[in-house]
């Protein structure tokens, strides 16, 4: 299926890979799972040789409704079910939480749910916060929440990964899974640290003014032509993607009433990371974009990192 989706749902939208449920109302938790094609369970079977002989200290992670089998893991991994997920984020959110998206990927390997926060001005400029929960249930990855912000005007996530603030949490499938769960719960009750930061951080990028010459400069660091990049064609791509970033920078519409800064230059990363077409259009490109964006963009990343060092020189 493309985009390795297996089931999802959206809210009024057509969803980032075009497949899933349109539903015209953010549905309560109850609806999501069964919207969101999530409301089945995670039990664990033992694990057999071709001859019959039980393997010893491992289990076969199993969805009960149709017994497939998503992974093979230790005795040590504990199980989060789909239901604890939306559980942990009603606790967290408060009840009546409303959940514009969640579903399911890699024929149930992986699961996700995104949730609405209250939006928030920040500098003049509407940003919403969303609260995203991922969870895999193959043994290879762990539970991860993170906050991702996004610039209304645009729908752009504008995410940067503050030193003095954390925008993620993660936990491995072991050990005490609920008290872990609890922890990161603590955490996220202080999001308002990270948006308070958040937002000093855009107000400095902001008052951060670049000429043509430093845009030139910081677009070379973002998309390096290294010695030995030998090969004409390959040259010629990352002229290109130069030339199509600086595009971004000068004439995005939604950044023509934004000043020439250090703030201007992120945004116009950020939607060169995660809206331009790829050179290669591979069948997981946009869950790999998803995950990207819950993860941290390595583009957006960069582009603070640079941008903060110069910052650092110019004071």
């Amino acid at each position: 299926m493309a985009a390795n989706v297996e089931t999802m749902y959206s809210v009024r939208v057509t969803p980032w890979h075009g497949l899933g449920k349109i539903v015209q109302e953010a549905p309560t938790s109850a609806d999501a799972l069964r919207l969101a094609g999530l409301d089945w369970s995670v039990i664990q079977t033992p694990v057999f040789t071709e001859n019959g002989i039980q393997i010893p200290g491992y289990y076969a992670n199993v969805r009960e409704t149709d017994k497939k089998v998503l992974g093979i893991v230790s005795n040590r991994y504990k199980i989060v079910q789909n239901v604890e997920a939306f559980e942990f984020t009603d606790n967290l959110l408060g009840e009546g939480v409303k959940y514009e998206t969640a579903g399911s990927l890699a024929s149930g390997k992986r699961v996700w749910l995104l949730a609405k926060m209250e939006t928030a001005k920040i500098t003049g400029e509407d940003f919403t916060p969303y609260l995203v929960f991922t969870n895999t249930h193959d043994g290879t990855g762990a539970i991860k929440v993170a906050l991702v912000n996004t610039r209304v005007v645009c729908q752009n996530t504008l995410n940067l990964a503050l030193n003095n603030a954390k925008r993620t949490w993660t936990c491995i499938h072991k050990g005490d899974i609920q008290s872990k769960l609890h922890e990161a719960e603590m955490t996220l009750f202080n999001a308002k640290v990270y948006q308070d930061a958040y937002a000093l951080e855009i107000e400095d990028l902001k008052l951060a003014r670049i000429s043509d010459d430093d845009l030139t400069e910081m677009i070379a660091e973002i998309i390096p032509i290294k010695e030995d990049d030998k090969s004409e064609i390959r040259v010629r791509r990352l002229q290109e993607q130069r030339a199509e970033l600086r595009y971004r920078y000068e004439e995005a519409p939604d950044l023509q009433g934004v000043e020439k800064s250090m703030y201007r230059f992120v945004n116009a990363v950020s939607d060169f990371a995660t809206h331009r077409i790829p050179d290669r259009n591979t069948k997981n490109y946009n869950e790999n974009l998803f995950m990207n964006v819950v993860d941290g963009e390595k583009l957006i990343d960069l582009s603070y990192e640079i941008a903060k060092k110069r910052m650092a020189v110019a004071a």
